[in-house]
């Protein structure tokens, strides 16, 4: 077979990878549903009534054309550091458990992380903070995640992604947040009984939280609430979903007591480089979130 050598397993693939063909956790299958449209991706998402199915069909979509384009052609010239690599050059799918106390939401695969390794926050530098405090507050086993396949499992976590596909300027259109949605709803819908928090990873990701959420039919806060780091938004059970329900703001200066609550909504710098290379987010500020995410 025509193709580069996986880093792991050696077997060799194209770029980008064809689904079902053995690349580790590759959720789809050759014949898996491809969503061609933004019109496909609502039908199907729709349809769709385990995990296993969200992840086989959104790791296939062709919905967004600029956004495939992008995705593809970026696994194809690669970036010379990886230049001997096969690059998935897919949608990433949500990863972890398929029952998570705790869902945390980015943006959008990077192009040469989750884009090339096939795995969320996977590869990359943003990654290589998240995992390490992750596994600092015990949600993940390992402190690494360098490809799929490595062994690195999530504690009650999930990830997920707003926008599936590698963007052009990791810059999703709206068009392309909105075409991309209804997968999200699909996870979402499947993972609320078991969700106690999720954490927002940038100011783009709680924008589509809130969102989502309103979709499902939960009572979300009007106005809805500005993103801050370490923002803590509780939402009461009467929320969820259905009218009436208190909710509260606070920070990790003080505020209200957040302990075990049906569901916490919570805002965190994303950790790019811009933002720790700068000081902006420091490793003890993403530790204080996902702790307090891993204690509701």
């Amino acid at each position: 077979m025509a193709g580069l050598s996986h880093p792991l397993t050696g077997q060799k693939f194209g770029s980008p990878v064809a689904p079902g063909t053995g690349w580790p956790e590759d959720p789809a299958r050759a014949l898996s549903p491809v969503a061609q449209t933004a019109a496909d991706v609502e039908v199907l998402a729709a349809g769709l009534t385990t995990l296993a199915e969200v992840e086989g069909c959104s790791s296939v979509c062709r919905a967004c054309p600029r956004l495939v384009a992008w995705r593809e052609a970026v696994a194809v010239a690669k970036r010379r550091s990886f230049a001997e690599e096969p690059y998935w050059g897919r949608p990433i799918a949500g990863w972890g458990s398929e029952t998570p106390r705790v869902l945390i939401v980015g943006l959008a695969p990077a192009a040469h992380g989750g884009n090339r390794t096939g795995r969320i926050f996977t590869g990359d530098r943003s990654g290589d903070w998240l995992f390490r405090s992750l596994h600092r507050v015990g949600l993940a086993a390992q402190p690494t995640s360098v490809h799929a396949g490595d062994g690195q499992e999530l504690v009650e976590t999930r990830m997920v992604a707003a926008v599936r596909c590698a963007p052009p300027d990791n810059k999703p259109t709206p068009s392309e947040r909105d075409a991309c949605a209804p997968w999200l709803d699909a996870e979402l819908r499947l993972v609320l009984p078991t969700l106690r928090a999720v954490v927002c990873l940038g100011s783009f990701a709680w924008d589509v939280v809130w969102r989502a959420l309103g979709r499902q039919g939960i009572d979300v806060p009007r106005p809805r609430p500005r993103f801050r780091h370490s923002t803590a938004v509780r939402l009461e059970a009467a929320r969820l979903p259905g009218p009436g329900g208190v909710e509260t703001e606070t920070s990790d200066s003080g505020g209200s007591d957040l302990a075990d609550p049906p569901l916490v909504v919570m805002g965190c710098y994303h950790p790019s480089q811009q933002n720790t290379f700068t000081g902006k987010l420091t490793e003890p500020m993403l530790d204080a979130v996902l702790a307090r995410a891993a204690a509701c």
